[in-house]
């Protein structure tokens, strides 16, 4: 018996959950904290003892428990990355929670440590309804974190938030509960090499298609996103950018592609349709914003629109990118969403408008929220420019034009993150309060430095991120090769012409065959 090393980092946050139930605002902050950086050392742990090349699943516990559900748990390559995004984000939100968070903090801090649990538990669970479980239970701290500690339209946002998703989710409950009676088990590993008969493939792939689209969020099932991260307080709002997000694009990876190849392959051109409207459409809603965190997140639903065409373009390098860009986007909405707060805490208002020439009186301020948004643009040397490449050259191979689309895109984040940066960093300072506001204290250095150092290293060292996953992803892209659908970018060799273009006859000893 391996050490249960998963099974301790599930464990150590639910402690701390509890614990910060009981304890006043200043304990509870340091438990939290102190819990959090605990299951980022664990996480290292994993990361280091991860054997790439070895086993596909790794870390592996079991236990029945009964009726064929059973406690199990494991970590592919992907996964890894995913809760590695998870934990190394976790002590970030406690810490720009420190001194915004006045109101019940005991409670906020259980919130995040329980919603730590759920996202660690969504990537390491190997049972179909364990996943289901935190995947649905996800749901209930995020809601709580906006319906009791948001904005001044907070119950409406949390309320909208909750139900979205719960919907989506209910007919993938069903789905599951048919698929286990069919095949006969739960494990997700046995399920992955399953062949469901392709009929059925369409309405699974359909109930599954409508929980995952909803988190991810696909247009047009994505107005709950703006609102509840304008509404949430700012960790919350880096917590939900930064991995719940990403939930739909793993359950798109862990089930839909390889579970229901055919019907993936059927489906592709609907995928791509939403992808392009949502890459031009958010964009352009993003142009118009006034509201600094609406900004971010039409960007976010712009981002994972390029994840959705990546990842459906049946493809090792559509897969690597769309992953890349999971994580990449992880790391810069999340970043942003913090530079959002630093300012949000100093004058307490998101509009634009109200500030001007930060760099002026926050230098330091200045230059994190250029590279961030240099990130967010996807400049190479920085994370996204790898993952929005590998993603857009495999969307290459299958179809030119979602390919232009995609890319006009990326053209277009780069107008919105400009011009925001423009009307916040430079021009005249025109409000006296915002002229005022202090440069980064201590505890804003400690939240957007790791982060700064984490965007740089991914964008400059790719391979320490993409080498856990290269199998994995193999092993994912040969699953669905027998699918994969032919779209006008089909680039084959063809077979040589007869003659070549400037072929003569008459020196062919050819004479009157023209």
């Amino acid at each position: 018996m391996e050490f249960p090393i998963l099974s301790l980092m599930l464990a150590v946050p639910l402690v701390g959950a509890i614990a910060c139930l009981f304890l006043g605002a200043q304990s509870a902050r340091m438990v939290a904290l102190v819990a959090t950086l605990a299951n980022l050392a664990l996480g290292v742990v994993l990361w280091l003892n991860y054997d790439i090349g070895g086993a596909q699943w790794q870390f592996v516990e079991r236990a029945e428990i009964f009726a064929g559900f059973s406690y199990a748990l494991g970590i592919d390559g992907i996964a890894l990355m995913l809760i590695m995004l998870s934990v190394f984000l976790m002590p970030i939100c406690i810490l720009a929670s420190w001194d915004s968070i006045t109101k019940r903090v005991g409670e906020y801090m259980s919130a995040f440590l329980l919603m730590e649990v759920l996202m660690i538990g969504v990537f390491a669970a190997q049972d179909m309804f364990l996943f289901y479980i935190f995947f649905e239970a996800g749901l209930i701290p995020m809601y709580l974190i906006i319906g009791v500690w948001g904005g001044d339209n907070r119950i409406y946002a949390s309320y909208k938030f909750f139900l979205y998703t719960l919907l989506g989710s209910v007919l993938m409950l069903i789905a599951m509960m048919w698929m286990v009676n069919e095949a006969g088990t739960t494990d997700i590993p046995t399920l992955l090499n399953y062949d469901f008969d392709p009929q059925a493939q369409t309405w699974l792939w359909l109930a599954f298609f409508a929980s995952f689209a909803v988190k991810m969020p696909m247009w047009p099932v994505h107005t709950w996103l703006p609102d509840a991260h304008v509404q949430a307080p700012t960790a919350g709002s880096v917590i939900l950018a930064g991995v719940l997000l990403k939930l739909g694009g793993y359950g798109f990876i862990r089930f839909s592609l390889p579970m229901f190849p055919e019907a993936s392959a059927q489906f592709t051109w609907l995928v791509f349709i939403l992808s392009m409207i949502a890459v031009i459409y958010t964009s352009l809603v993003a142009l118009v914003q006034n509201d600094m965190k609406k900004l971010i997140a039409y960007s976010s639903v712009a981002h994972m629109a390029i994840v959705t065409a990546g990842l459906f373009a049946f493809n090792a390098q559509g897969l690597e990118g769309a992953m890349m860009v999971m994580l990449g986007h992880g790391l810069v909405s999340g970043a942003l969403f913090l530079c959002v707060g630093v300012i949000y805490d100093r004058l307490h208002t998101r509009e634009i408008a109200r500030y001007g020439g930060l760099a002026i009186n926050m230098p330091k301020y200045a230059l994190f929220f250029m590279l961030f948004t240099m990130a967010s643009v996807g400049l190479p040397g920085t994370s996204n420019f790898v993952g929005e490449f590998l993603a857009l050259a495999g969307l290459y191979k299958v179809s030119t034009l979602v390919t232009l689309i995609c890319t006009t895109g990326i053209i277009l984040g780069a107008a919105y993150m400009l011009y925001l940066y423009r009307r916040v960093a430079f021009g005249e300072q025109v409000n006296e309060d915002a002229a005022r506001m202090p440069d980064l204290n201590a505890r804003e250095w400690a939240m957007l430095a790791p982060i700064a150092a984490a965007v740089l290293w991914m964008g400059v060292y790719p391979e320490s991120f993409l080498a856990p996953m290269r199998q994995d992803i193999a092993a994912l892209e040969a699953r669905i090769a027998r699918a994969a659908p032919h779209f006008d970018a089909d680039n084959v060799i063809g077979t040589p012409r007869e003659h070549n273009a400037n072929y003569v006859a008459a020196a062919h000893g050819e004479e009157g065959a023209h």
